[in-house]
């Protein structure tokens, strides 16, 4: 069974947004995309749609969060590798990101994590059930 998901997320600058996430190299679909949305990739099956509050707003049961008041979803992304997680927070940080804590090794997972322009966190990490670093 094929299976797909969307993670819908409200932005307050949706031109601001795409910019940030395109300079972390993430793509996006031009079919799904207009001034109130677009559908960002993630990964095979995997998107975000990034939909400006008020298109957003139209979708939800309740208003949209504010995430920089309080946090509505982890969004974890695993990477392949811990250069890769530190490359895309250094990243995120000086594309008007922030990070919220130090990187965190577990043995087993490297993580470490930032908040995009909208306050949303997106924990990314490096795992390895073996410990073996990479």
């Amino acid at each position: 069974m094929a299976r797909q998901i969307f993670v819908n997320l409200p932005v307050a600058d949706l031109k601001a947004s795409i910019a940030f996430f395109a300079r972390l190299g993430f793509s996006f679909n031009p079919e799904f995309t207009d001034d109130s949305a677009t559908c960002m990739i993630v990964g095979e099956n995997i998107y975000a749609m990034l939909l400006t509050r008020e298109r957003f707003a139209g979708f939800a049961p309740h208003p949209p969060a504010d995430a920089r008041a309080a946090t509505e979803v982890l969004l974890a992304l695993q990477l392949d590798s811990r250069a890769a997680v530190d490359a895309m927070v250094k990243e995120a940080v000086a594309a008007g990101g922030n990070t919220y804590n130090a990187p965190q090794d577990h043995g087993f997972m490297y993580q470490h994590g930032f908040q995009d322009r909208d306050g949303h966190v997106w924990e990314v990490f490096q795992m390895n059930p073996r410990g073996e670093t990479v």
